[in-house]
C-alpha cells in the first residue's frame, strides 16, 4: 500500500515514520503540508514533532495547512489516518478525534520506553494485535495528557474507542489513555511512538510495527 507521511515544518519524525512505513512492507510517500495533493496515497500518517513551532497550540496551526482540506476529506470517505504525538495534536484540533491533548501534569518533558495495552484491536491501524496486548514503545512529549469531558471520555469507553492505555500513567492522561480511535476505526491518534520501535537495533524492540503491517494484513485477509 501507499502511505503518506505529511511534513509540516517543525516536522522531526517525518523521515522516521517513512521508514517504519517500509519496513512495515508499505511503499512511503512523502507528502508536503503546504500541498493539497494526496498523490494517490492509500493511507496517510501525521508524524510527531513540533509542527509550526508548537505556536498558539500544539497543531493548532497546522490544522489549516492545505494537505488538511484533502486528508480531512479523504478521512470522512474512509482512508486510514494515524496521527503520531504532534499528529495526534493535529487530529484533534482537526476535530477529526474528541478530546485534546495539554501540558503534562509534572510540567516536565518525557522521554523514555513506555509500556501500553492495546484496548482495541479491530481498527485499520491496530488488527495486527490482540486485545489486551501489552507491547513497549517509545514516549516523548510535554504535552501529551490527553483529556475530554466526562461524557465523552464515558462514550470513548463505551463504544471501544479508546485505542491503548497507559501502564503506569506518565503525563496525567486521564483514564490512561494513550490513543483514541474516530467510530469508523479509520482515524487512530497515538501520543507514544510506535515508529521507534521497528527494529531491535534502534528502540526498545519492535512491538510499533503492528501499526504499520495491519493496513497490510488487512488488505491481504
Amino acid at each position: 500500500m501507499k502511505i503518506g507521511v505529511v511534513t509540516f515544518p517543525g516536522s522531526l519524525d517525518d523521515v522516521d515514520a517513512q521508514r517504519a512505513v517500509r519496513i512495515g512492507g508499505n511503499e512511503a510517500v512523502a507528502l508536503w503540508h503546504g500541498d493539497e495533493d494526496l498523490h494517490g496515497v492509500d493511507a496517510i500518517v501525521l508524524p510527531g514533532g513540533f509542527s509550526y513551532g508548537d505556536y498558539l497550540r500544539c497543531g493548532a496551526i497546522s490544522r489549516f495547512s492545505p494537505v488538511m482540506t484533502s486528508l480531512v476529506e479523504a478521512a470522512g470517505k474512509g482512508m486510514p489516518v494515524l496521527g503520531i504525538c504532534n499528529g495526534f495534536q493535529v487530529l484533534c484540533e482537526s476535530h477529526l478525534l474528541p478530546g485534546a491533548l495539554i501540558r503534562n501534569d509534572h510540567r516536565k518533558f518525557i522521554c523514555r520506553d513506555q509500556r501500553l495495552r492495546i484496548e482495541n484491536a479491530t481498527t485499520a491501524w491496530t488488527s495486527a494485535y490482540a486485545a489486551g496486548q501489552e507491547i513497549t514503545v517509545v514516549l516523548k512529549n510535554g504535552e501529551g495528557a490527553y483529556v475530554a469531558d466526562e461524557a465523552t471520555l464515558d462514550r470513548l469507553e463505551g463504544e471501544g474507542q479508546v485505542v491503548a492505555r497507559y501502564l503506569g500513567n506518565p503525563n496525567g492522561s486521564q483514564r490512561d489513555i494513550a490513543g483514541v480511535t474516530n467510530a469508523a476505526g479509520n482515524v487512530v491518534g497515538l501520543m507514544p511512538h510506535p515508529e521507534h520501535a521497528v527494529e531491535d537495533l534502534t528502540g526498545p524492540g519492535t512491538d510499533g510495527l503492528g501499526f504499520f503491517t495491519s493496513l497490510v494484513e488487512r488488505a491481504f485477509a
